[in-house]
């Protein structure tokens, strides 16, 4: 096989600890191996990218796992060519068995070019993607926090689900933190709709008359306080997408 690069690195990432490889040398030529251990800390990667600079590296390779990958990515991005190989296609070769002898093995596939890459998107991209699944993993925990609402209202024997479309919109929200204060009459709660909302008062107070005990009203005011918070969370996260949206939007001239 032909030698495509002559100073390349493979990578053995772990949590705490990052094996590097370095292969220098020309494809005719004696090839000088090193090895070296760092802590995945910042300082660590700091000097991991120092050392290989030193050493005049211009590819590195290492698997895609998990996501201990990331921050060694970020800081070794700008300074070299580096390689994110799909980790069951790189450890799909048998016999080795250590961490010193798995980077090897990369930075050999990457001095040969034999690592399929991986795409890796751009820095802005990758912030956004983040943010993005941060901002999906927000909604998913308010409607898990509204779906224990509900079932709280239904084992009271409250029905404000069969009658109001949406439970957690102005009147509904109303309505619960009426339930949570206490003590009013069903007639009072209802009378809280606004709106639309207002042409079922007698069905809202028929559907409010339940058998909600200080239990009930424990865990609603607990998980209100709950919902305000992941509205809060997700208005910020949202205000802080499209900020970062705003130089990419420029940059294709929306």
């Amino acid at each position: 096989m032909r030698v495509l690069v002559e100073r390349t690195c493979g990578l053995d990432v772990h949590q705490a600890v990052i094996v590097a490889y370095l292969l220098v040398g020309k494809a005719a030529g004696k090839v000088h191996k090193e090895v070296r251990s760092f802590a995945s800390t910042t300082a660590g990667l700091l000097a991991l990218r120092d050392w290989l600079k030193a050493a005049g590296c211009t590819h590195v390779g290492m698997e895609s796992t998990g996501v201990y990958w990331q921050p060694v990515y970020a800081i070794l991005e700008d300074q070299f060519d580096v390689v994110v190989g799909n980790a069951q296609r790189i450890k799909n070769v048998p016999g080795r068995k250590t961490d010193v002898k798995d980077a090897e093995w990369i930075a050999e596939l990457v001095r040969y070019g034999l690592i399929p890459p991986s795409s890796v998107p751009a820095r802005p991209l990758r912030v956004l993607r983040d943010l993005l699944r941060y901002r999906r993993s927000l909604v998913e925990a308010r409607s898990n926090c509204r779906n224990r609402v509900l079932k709280v209202l239904e084992r009271a024997n409250i029905k404000l689900a069969s009658v109001a479309s949406d439970v957690f919109g102005v009147s509904g929200t109303a309505m619960l933190e009426a339930l949570v204060a206490g003590p009013k009459t069903p007639a009072e709660i209802a009378n809280l709709a606004r709106g639309k909302r207002r042409k079922k008062l007698v069905q809202l107070e028929l559907a409010l008359q339940g058998s909600l005990g200080d239990e009930h009203r424990f865990m609603l005011a607990q998980l209100l306080d709950t919902l305000d918070q992941e509205d809060r969370r997700i208005t910020a996260t949202e205000r802080l997408i499209g900020h970062k949206l705003e130089p990419i939007g420029s940059s294709i001239g929306c």
